[in-house]
């Protein structure tokens, strides 16, 4: 069982908790558990998490992505031995963290099989940077900024409306990332967390809409292989629709195999996993308007055929 991670990262004071806070409290019918790093000797971090309990664990004292390293990889091996293990595990980083440190704990030989690093999240405050234009430029804020699949907009309520979209344009044209404005619209958390539909039986294709207002889903399923050189191809030419995609492929090429596709912002892998599965399922994710469910449909069923 490989269990999915979200990195959130971001400056000082722009928000994760309360980002985090909201994705605890929604109605998503899943086990969270997370794991909330302060760099003081006290982690406030945690203690402000308002489901606090056995699902929040709190690394203080240091940083994840160097000092607390050990602290770490004992924390999610803790909550790996679980009966039942969370669905999904969500890392609050310091925000004095640089990301990369930490991806390659998530990516660590010993829990590359049984932890998946989804996406990783940055959020950003609007009114900082509009009250602050040199923070764009500051090196630690920016390696959060770059080594994210997703920004997230907070605190741009706080500041005109103006003012807030030249902060998102200027965001948007240096950094060429997806954005979700998470104060003016919900934290979506079927596209960070894209469900697993796996389970369901193998049938025939299907589109659906309504995972929420703004984001149309594609599910597909096989009970064949495809060709990898024309799936990449397709892959290629749809990804700058998506925001996420995720799912299990077998290609034809390597028959008894199976590779584990992971697509977030402009973030793509495809990586062997650990378990032969049979055919092929998918899960495709954009905002309704920037994808063509029907088109995208026949392009992977002419695959499959």
């Amino acid at each position: 069982m490989t269990i999915p991670v979200i990195l959130f990262t971001g400056f000082l004071g722009a928000g994760k908790t309360t980002v985090i806070n909201r994705l605890l409290q929604q109605d998503h019918g899943r086990r969270i558990a997370a794991i909330v790093n302060d760099f003081g000797a006290i982690n406030i971090d945690a203690a402000l998490i308002e489901t606090a309990g056995d699902d929040v664990i709190g690394l203080a004292n240091g940083c994840i992505c160097c000092t607390l390293q050990g602290d770490f990889l004992r924390t999610a091996k803790g909550l790996l031995a679980r009966t039942p293990p969370p669905d999904l595990i969500v890392i609050e980083a310091s925000g004095i963290a640089e990301p990369q440190g930490i991806v390659e704990m998530v990516q660590d030989p010993m829990m590359w099989n049984t932890l998946s690093l989804d996406a990783i999240l940055c959020v950003v405050d609007v009114a900082d940077v509009a009250e602050d234009p040199a923070r764009l430029s500051d090196p630690l804020w920016r390696v959060q900024v770059e080594q994210a699949d997703f920004l997230l907009l907070t605190k741009s309520s706080l500041v005109p409306d103006a003012l807030a979209r030249t902060v998102t344009d200027r965001l948007t044209v240096m950094f060429r990332k997806p954005l979700l404005d998470i104060d003016r619209e919900a934290l979506p958390l079927e596209l960070l967390d894209p469900q697993d539909r796996s389970n369901t039986s193998l049938g025939a294709p299907a589109s659906r809409a309504g995972h929420s207002t703004r984001f149309e889903a594609v599910e597909w399923q096989s009970k064949g292989p495809v060709p990898q050189a024309a799936f990449q191809t397709f892959l290629h030419q749809v990804a700058p629709s998506l925001l996420r995609a995720k799912g299990f492929l077998t290609f034809t090429e390597r028959p008894g195999r199976t590779s584990l596709l992971q697509l977030a912002g402009r973030r793509a892998t495809l990586t062997p996993y650990r378990q032969a599965r049979e055919g092929c399922q998918l899960v495709l994710i954009g905002k309704k308007g920037d994808v063509d469910p029907p088109a995208i449909l026949d392009h992977l069923n002419a695959l499959g055929a």
